[in-house]
């Protein structure tokens, strides 16, 4: 009886650090690690640079005021179409003359006077001329007669008829006087003009209309009214903008100088997040040569360099856009239709070479990898995968050549 209890004990000791033994065996048993991983494929592949820009009219025009003077109220809003020469945008009356100190305007009363009194005197010294071109003209007409029966000498014929020449050149004298004595007249009144004398220009014979009409410089539409209530303006002064928007919008793109000298003219370009339903598209049309100094959202210091990106798409998909609006544009410095193509947070650093996990049959496996161009998302794998290879993404510390790996399940 003894050696039968001996013996179950013994068992159930067996039993138990076998049970043990197996509970610690599987804790620590190596298990494969869990990881994401991609696949390599073959396909387009692109790489760009993403930047913001804004869209502006190439040949926009600025009317402004060609005189110093008053601009009547503006009529026309923006997004009117306009006629080049036909459409009248604006109107403009001149600058009303400047008040008159009581001196100033004794003086040009003086003036007047004195302009009245020698038209008067030209006026005298005409009907002086006249008389003396009317006796000038009996003498010769008798000392022709007086020639003609030869009572008088061709050379008594020849004194009359420069008489009479000289006596009419004195009336076309003293018409012209009399001209000249009514242009300084009529200025000498023009200085007694003020804001009280509007009237005066009615009573000095002026009935021309001063309305000075502003007809739109190009065909297209209003941009934006600079000038929209009556005010007095200088000359040159703008008004408002005029641009088609129709045939003429293009997209400014500032980029950093280090991005700017990666784009060659003629790049394509796609334009995103615009607000329509469909990217438009353009080409690089012209990269300036000057940079400007600007700074960013967070303070730093940036050297920025416009581009600038014609919209080569139809007009109708992008009529929506107007001057000056923000579009998001990527501009394609390199493109493959069929790219080795690998998820770009597979590679990472070993020395100075790039590597990938390859898996295979379920063991990481360290592989150095040549890779090509890189977009951030993707990067062209010349040599070192094949089209189908699995790679692990975003490998972590834990994972070395010949680590078992197993797929993370995703719930």
């Amino acid at each position: 009886m003894a050696k039968a209890k001996k013996r179950s004990r013994l068992i159930l000791t067996v039993i138990v650090v076998l049970l043990i033994g197996g509970a610690l065996t599987a804790a620590f048993w190596p298990r494969p690690a869990m990881v994401d991983w991609g696949e390599v494929t073959r396909g387009p592949m692109m790489v760009t640079i993403d930047e913001e820009g804004r869209t502006r009219v190439s040949e926009a025009y600025v009317v402004s005021t060609p005189v110093a003077g008053r601009l009547q109220r503006v009529q026309v809003d923006p997004g009117d179409p306009v006629l080049r020469g036909e459409t009248v945008v604006a109107h403009m009356l001149p600058t009303n003359p400047a008040a008159l100190d009581v001196r100033t305007r004794e003086q040009a009363q003086a003036v007047v006077q004195s302009a009245e009194a020698a038209l008067r005197v030209s006026r005298a010294d005409l009907n002086a001329a006249i008389a003396n071109r009317d006796l000038a003209e009996t003498e010769f007409d008798r000392a022709r007669q007086l020639t003609e029966r030869q009572i008088a000498s061709e050379a008594a014929l020849d004194r009359a008829r420069q008489n009479f020449r000289v006596a009419e050149a004195s009336v076309e004298t003293a018409e012209a006087a009399i001209s000249m004595r009514e242009a300084d007249l009529a200025n000498a009144r023009a200085q007694l003009i003020g804001f009280d004398d509007q009237g005066l220009a009615a009573g000095i014979g002026n009935t021309r209309s001063d309305d000075i009409p502003l007809y739109a410089p190009a065909n297209g539409r209003i941009l934006r009214v600079m000038q929209q209530s009556e005010t007095t303006l200088p000359a040159g002064t703008p008004i408002m903008e005029i641009g088609d928007i129709d045939g003429e919008l293009e997209v400014v793109v500032d980029l950093i100088s280090s991005d700017a000298v990666q784009v060659e003219v003629g790049n394509r370009v796609i334009i995103d997040d615009w607000g329509g339903p469909v990217p438009l598209v353009g080409e690089v049309r012209r990269i300036d040569p000057f940079g400007v100094t600007q700074f960013s959202a967070l303070g730093v210091e940036e050297q920025r360099v416009p581009v600038t990106v014609a919209l080569t798409g139809p007009s109708q998909d992008r009529r929506a856009l107007g001057h000056g609006y923000r579009v998001e544009a990527r501009i394609v410095i390199w493109e493959d239709e069929d790219a080795l193509r690998a998820p770009a947070s597979a590679l990472f650093r070993t020395g100075d070479d790039w590597s990938v996990f390859v898996v295979e049959e379920g063991v990481a496996a360290l592989r150095l990898v040549e890779i090509g161009r890189n977009n951030g998302i993707e990067a062209e794998i010349p040599q070192g995968l094949s089209q189908g290879d699995s790679v692990v993404l975003y490998p972590s510390a834990a994972i070395t050549d010949g680590t078992a790996v197993a797929p993370r399940s995703v719930e």
